[in-house]
C-alpha cells in the first residue's frame, strides 16, 4: 500500500436491519484526499436474494447513522451539509425525500425509536448563549473567559463541554402541517423537539424504556438527579415522557459504557468496576447485566472484553462481540454459542427479525458485513475489497508466538513486504507498539502496517501485557509498572522475529501512538538498538499530562501511580542518542502538544538528530479519523524519515 492508495479504503459501520430481516442498511466511508474530507452514504443490502449487492440509498456525501423504525416504514439517519453540523432525516421505506427533523445548533447525536414508531428520543450538545455561534456578533476569540471548577472540562476531538452539555430531547413524529397549506410543493416545517433534562453534566445515549413510557440515558447523576462531576461513574438513568420522575437504575459504582434495549423490553447494560475508590478502571471489562432482573452477570470480568455494543434479538437473544487475541468472537448470551469467529475484527452489530448483521474487517479487507438468521454462523455477504488490487492489495501476516524473558507467552504478527530484499541480509524491520494500552493489534487489514510493508519495511506487532484481547490480569499488568513486563514483551516478540530468515537486525526501528508512543520514547531512552524511531502523540511527562490531558486527572494517578517521575520518559531522555520523529497535533488534548516539545526540547539540547512534525486543528485521532490530507501527509513523512535512516 502506498500513501496515495488512502483514497481505496472503503469502511461500513452503524448497520440497521429492517424488523422483517428483509434488508440492512449500512453506512458506506472513503476518505477523499483531493476535497480533504470523508464523503458518506448510506447502502442497502437485501437479504431476500442471495447473491444482492450494496446498493446506493442515499446521495448526500454526509449521511450516517441509519436507524429502522420498529414498524419498518421509516428510516431514520443523520444527515449533515458541506460544513454544518448532522442534523436528524426520516425517510419513507416506500421511497421519496427525505425529512429535516432538526435544527440543533450543534447538531444531534446518538437517538431512538420508541416501540410504537411514533417519537424518536436524541441527544444534543445545548451552547451556552454567547457561545458557538449562538450571537454572529460575537467570533470565537471575542467569546467571554471560562471559569474553570471541575476536572472534567475537556474532551479530545470536541474542546471544552461544561458551556455545551449533553441534553435528551424528545421528538413526535406525529404529522405536521406543510408551511404553506395552499402549496402542496411547499416544505414541511420542522417539528418542535422537548428539552427533558436540563442543568451541567453530559446525558447521553438515550433509549425508550418499559414500554416506551419512561427515556433511559447515561448520566453521572446521584440519586436526587443532581451531577456529579470530577467522578469516572456513570449510571443508567430514566425520567417519564415529561422529562419529570427521575429514577437512576444502577447503584453508582461503576461505569456504564452501554445500554441496549430489546423489541420485547428486555434492558442489557455493560458496566466497569471502578473499585472502592471509583477511578480503578484500568484493565476492568464491562460486565453485561439485565438491567431489570436479579443482575447475574452474563459475562466474565476477566475474560470478555467488549469489541463493540452488544444487541438484543427479537427471541431475547443477547448477542455480544468479545476480543481475543487479536480477532473477535461473537457470542449469543447466555448460551454461549458462537456465530462467528476466525480472523475478525467486528466493529458493529444489528440484529432485525430472525437476521443478525456484524461488520467486520477481515486479513484481506478493511470492512465487510457479514449475516446470519437465527442461530447459524454469520457468513460473509460483500466484496469490497474487490478493488484492492496492486499496490493496494493485502500483504497478509505471518503469526508470532514468543516467550519473554520470565517465561510468558507473547503473541504478535509479521508483516513482511512483497518486494525482494536491498541487501543480502534482508528487510530492515519496523517495531510497531499499539496505544492503549488497554487495546489489541490485529493481524486484520490495518493502514499502518500495508503502508510500511509495502514500502519494504518488515513490520513486527503484537500485544505485549498492558493490552486486551488476553484476559483483564494480562491488561493490569502494567499497572504502576510502565516499563517492566511490557518492555519484557516486546523485546522478546522483536528477537524472535529477528530468529527468522529475510529479516536484518542491523537497522531496526521502533515506533507507535499513544501509549505505544510513550514505549517508543522509553526504549530509545533506556537502549541503543534502534538505528532510528518515531513517537508519536505520546505520554512523555506524567507530570504535565496530569495537568494538561483532558484525562490526565485521574489516568496518571491509575496507570503510574507514586511512580510518575521513574515512570516518564523524559526522565531518561538524556539517555536517548537514536535519531528521533515526533509527530504531534496541534488539538490533542488526550496528550497536549507540550508533551512532544517537551521531548523535542530536551533531544534538540542534548544534539540528538531530532525533527517535530506538527499538524494543525487536529486531534488525538489523527492517524485513524483526521483529515485525509493530514493523514496521507502523515503517511509521506513517516516513509520519509525511515527511508533515511533505514535504507
Amino acid at each position: 500500500m502506498k500513501p496515495g492508495d488512502l483514497t481505496l479504503i472503503r469502511t461500513l459501520s452503524s448497520p440497521t436491519v429492517h424488523p422483517a430481516g428483509r434488508d440492512t442498511v449500512v453506512v458506506l466511508s472513503r476518505p477523499d484526499v483531493e476535497d480533504n474530507r470523508y464523503r458518506t452514504s448510506l447502502w442497502r443490502l437485501d437479504l431476500t436474494v442471495e447473491d444482492a449487492e450494496l446498493t446506493r440509498l442515499t446521495h448526500g456525501t454526509r449521511d450516517s447513522a441509519p436507524r429502522y423504525s420498529p414498524d419498518g416504514t421509516r428510516l431514520a439517519f443523520l444527515r449533515a451539509s458541506e460544513d454544518g453540523p448532522a442534523q436528524l432525516h426520516v425517510m419513507s421505506t416506500d421511497g421519496g425525500d427525505a425529512r429535516l427533523l432538526t435544527d440543533q445548533p450543534l447538531g444531534v447525536g446518538a437517538y431512538s425509536w420508541s416501540p410504537d414508531s411514533s417519537q424518536i428520543v436524541y441527544a444534543a450538545r445545548v451552547p451556552e448563549e454567547g457561545r458557538y455561534g449562538t450571537d454572529t456578533e460575537v467570533k470565537p476569540d471575542q467569546e467571554a473567559p471560562r471559569l474553570i471548577e471541575h476536572s472534567t472540562y475537556l474532551a479530545d476531538g470536541l474542546g471544552y463541554v461544561l458551556d455545551r452539555p449533553s441534553a435528551i430531547f424528545l421528538l413526535d413524529l406525529a404529522p405536521v402541517d406543510v408551511t404553506d397549506p395552499h402549496d402542496p410543493a411547499a416544505p414541511e416545517a420542522i417539528p418542535t423537539s422537548t428539552q427533558l433534562t436540563h442543568g451541567a453534566g453530559d446525558d447521553t445515549a438515550p433509549v425508550f424504556l418499559h414500554g416506551g413510557t419512561r427515556v433511559a440515558f447515561l448520566a453521572s447523576r446521584d440519586r436526587r438527579g443532581t451531577w456529579r462531576p470530577d467522578t469516572l461513574v456513570r449510571d443508567v438513568c430514566s425520567i417519564d415522557l415529561r422529562g419529570k420522575g427521575f429514577r437512576r437504575h444502577t447503584d453508582g459504582t461503576g461505569s456504564v459504557g452501554s445500554l441496549t434495549v430489546g423489541t420485547d423490553g428486555t434492558a442489557v447494560y455493560g458496566a466497569n468496576d471502578l473499585g472502592p475508590s471509583l477511578q480503578d478502571f484500568v484493565a476492568h471489562n464491562a460486565v453485561l447485566r439485565r438491567l431489570d432482573g436479579p443482575g447475574v452477570a452474563l459475562t466474565d470480568a476477566e475474560d470478555d472484553h467488549l469489541a463493540c455494543s452488544p444487541v438484543i434479538a427479537d427471541d431475547g437473544r443477547v448477542i455480544a462481540a468479545f476480543e481475543r487475541r487479536g480477532d473477535t468472537e461473537v457470542r449469543e448470551l447466555p448460551s454461549g454459542t458462537v456465530v462467528l469467529d476466525g480472523h475478525v475484527s467486528v466493529d458493529a452489530l444489528a440484529t432485525g427479525g430472525d437476521v443478525t448483521v456484524a461488520v467486520a474487517g477481515t486479513r484481506t479487507s478493511y470492512s465487510e458485513l457479514f449475516v446470519g438468521r437465527g442461530s447459524e454462523p454469520l457468513t460473509q455477504r460483500t466484496e469490497l475489497a474487490r478493488h484492492l488490487t496492486g499496490s493496494a492489495a493485502a500483504i497478509e501476516p505471518e503469526e508470532l508466538e514468543a516467550t519473554s524473558g520470565d517465561g510468558y507467552p507473547v503473541h504478535g504478527w509479521l508483516f513482511r513486504p512483497t518486494t525482494k530484499a536491498r541487501r543480502k541480509a534482508g528487510h530492515p524491520v519496523i517495531l510497531m507498539i499499539h496505544g492503549g494500552p488497554y487495546a489489541q493489534y490485529s493481524g486484520n487489514l490495518f493502514d499502518e502496517a500495508q503502508v510500511l510493508a509495502g514500502a519494504g519495511y518488515a513490520v513486527v506487532m503484537g500485544n505485549p501485557r498492558g493490552g486486551a484481547g488476553y484476559g483483564a490480569s494480562h491488561g493490569r499488568a502494567v499497572k504502576e509498572a510502565i516499563g517492566t513486563v511490557d518492555v519484557t514483551d516486546l523485546t522478546a516478540l522483536l528477537d524472535h522475529a529477528l530468529t527468522l530468515p529475510g529479516l536484518d537486525s542491523s537497522r531496526l526501528g521502533v515506533q507507535g501512538g499513544s501509549y505505544g508512543g510513550l514505549m517508543t520514547t522509553w526504549l530509545v531512552g533506556h537502549s541503543d538498538r534502534f538505528t532510528a524511531a518515531i513517537s508519536e502523540r505520546a505520554v512523555n511527562a506524567w507530570d504535565s499530562f496530569a495537568g494538561t490531558s483532558d484525562i490526565g486527572w485521574f489516568f496518571a494517578d491509575e496507570y503510574a501511580g507514586a511512580y510518575q517521575h521513574e515512570q516518564s520518559p523524559l526522565t531518561w531522555a538524556d539517555n536517548i542518542t537514536t535519531p528521533t520523529l515526533i509527530i504531534h497535533s496541534e488539538r490533542d488534548f488526550r496528550c497536549p502538544l507540550e508533551q512532544g516539545q517537551r521531548l523535542f526540547a530536551r533531544l534538540k539540547r542534548n544534539g540528538v538528530p531530532t525533527k517535530l512534525l506538527i499538524f494543525p486543528g487536529e486531534g488525538h485521532e489523527l492517524s485513524r479519523s483526521g483529515q485525509p490530507r493530514h493523514r496521507q501527509q502523515r503517511f509521506e513523512h513517516i516513509l520519509d524519515w525511515w527511508a533515511e535512516h533505514l535504507r
